[in-house]
């Protein structure tokens, strides 16, 4: 097997270092994206309109179980990147070794506790009677992949944390494709709708999960996972569950506040459901490709850390900000004058399209500035902290939310006085997450000119 370049990640130029990892990343999102609005469109295009708001209606949902899968992934990708910049190769074993058996046992228990909730959890929702059969078919069949989804996020995280970004590219890229095609095979060819682009989703996934675990186990580098060493260690344990479950619970929470959200979506007609349903595949489109430099700010902190290179820390985090508030700009700018076009790819109907564009221009310029929010969130992640940021998400993001669903939307009734809520929640998320990581940003620089550099939770 051909060996794969790596990037150092404490040596040269941090612009052009960040960018080179962070591409790969981008793409792989990207393609996740991708297929993921595949589902909807051919669903969409080929099975109606019910069909599309079915699958819809459950994106949320989606959201939740898998930010649950990559959350965990990106607190594995710290622990593993400080360990690579420390040089030391027995924790990283050890790390490497427990978090597989965790990812597996983890997936398995959002898998059967999404199942068992399914029925209730949509109905909590008001998902439209129309649309319902097909919403947990979809929902139910979806969450089979969980496991993989674990499997595949545990082996970006420890991937990404040595600089190969690019072999999960790879991964994806052959998965993405057999995802695609199924699609089509299982809805034109066999009629299986909304069954069929959930079986193609669950066959992708496990397809990603085998060829990552095949990569992990036979490498030569020092992330070999070790079955003569395959047990879980008590220290190690606590170390990964403390910061991936509140890493997890970060993404978890963000998907928890947006039910309510499509609560109150729900309470407008069938075609602005459909329409929200629509419009809201930008927002994985946007927020993924951010999120590869969240990824990048995070392994480059937390390797530098682990190195003492205290002068690369803060850089990494102000060019990771650049980076990502740059590219959600763009990509918004071109929401908003290619919204009609963007739409068309998952609906026939004009009503819909309209009804999507409403959520579309307004959100355009809003992405950006999640970049602020999330930077911080993956930078204090880089340093080890996971539990402040954590409870400052549920309060920012989760709580005020609510608040504003039944206040402000509850006072003006519009779908637009609805989606503000977005950016007034990420900009005093990202007020309190700035503030947290610069007073923990001192500490730890002043811990790295005293001693040793001993990484400490939260």
């Amino acid at each position: 097997m051909q060996k794969v370049s790596k990037l150092s990640i404490t040596q040269g130029s941090l612009w052009k270092n960040i960018l080179i990892f962070s591409v790969p990343l981008i793409f792989s999102n990207l393609l996740q994206v991708l297929f993921n609005m595949s589902d909807i469109a051919v669903v969409g295009r080929f099975s109606g309109p019910d069909a599309l708001g079915s699958v819809g209606s459950c994106t949320i949902l989606i959201t939740l179980y898998t930010g649950l899968m990559i959350g965990m992934g990106s607190g594995i990708n710290a622990i593993s990147a400080t360990y690579i910049g420390s040089g030391d190769n027995e924790k990283l074993t050890k790390t490497v070794n427990n978090a597989f058996i965790i990812s597996v046992f983890y997936g398995l228990l959002v898998m059967l506790i999404g199942i068992i909730s399914a029925d209730s959890v949509l109905s909590a929702l008001d998902t439209k009677s129309e649309l319902m059969e097909g919403a947990k078919l979809y929902l139910k069949v979806y969450l089979l992949g969980m496991p993989a989804l674990a499997v595949y996020n545990y082996g970006l995280g420890i991937l990404s944390a040595a600089g190969d970004s690019k072999t999960p590219l790879y991964y994806l890229s052959a998965a993405g494709l057999i995802n695609i095609g199924l699609n089509l095979l299982f809805v034109i060819a066999f009629n299986l709708s909304v069954l069929g682009v959930a079986l193609a989703s669950v066959i992708s996934q496990y397809m990603s999960a085998v060829l990552v675990f095949f990569k992990i186990k036979f490498s030569q580098d020092n992330y070999t996972l070790v079955f003569k060493d395959f047990r879980l260690n008590p220290h190690v344990t606590k170390k990964i569950l403390m910061l991936g479950i509140p890493a997890g619970m970060q993404n978890a929470i963000f998907a928890f506040a947006n039910l309510f959200i499509q609560k109150a979506v729900n309470s407008f007609d069938t075609v602005m459901v459909q329409g929200n349903s629509a419009a809201a595949n930008a927002d994985a489109l946007v927020y993924d490709v951010m999120a590869a430099f969240y990824v990048a700010c995070s392994t480059f902190i937390a390797q530098n850390y682990g190195a003492g290179k205290k002068e690369r820390i803060l850089k990494s985090f102000r060019i990771c900000i650049i980076y990502s508030f740059g590219i959600a700009a763009l990509i918004g700018l071109g929401l908003f004058f290619f919204g009609i076009q963007f739409l068309s790819l998952f609906t026939t109907d004009p009503a819909v399209a309209e009804a999507g564009l409403i959520r579309l221009k307004l959100m355009a310029f809003c992405y950006c500035f999640s970049s602020f929010m999330d930077c911080a969130i993956a930078a204090s992640r880089g340093l080890c902290k996971t539990v402040i940021p954590t409870i400052t998400v549920i309060f920012g993001s989760c709580l005020l939310r609510i608040l504003w669903v039944y206040t402000i939307f509850a006072y003006f009734g519009t779908i637009q006085s609805l989606y503000l809520l977005y950016i007034f929640s990420w900009t005093m998320t990202a007020v309190l997450e700035l503030i947290y990581f610069f007073v923990v940003y001192k500490k730890q620089i002043k811990a790295l000119n005293s001693t040793q550099i001993v990484p400490t939770k939260s």
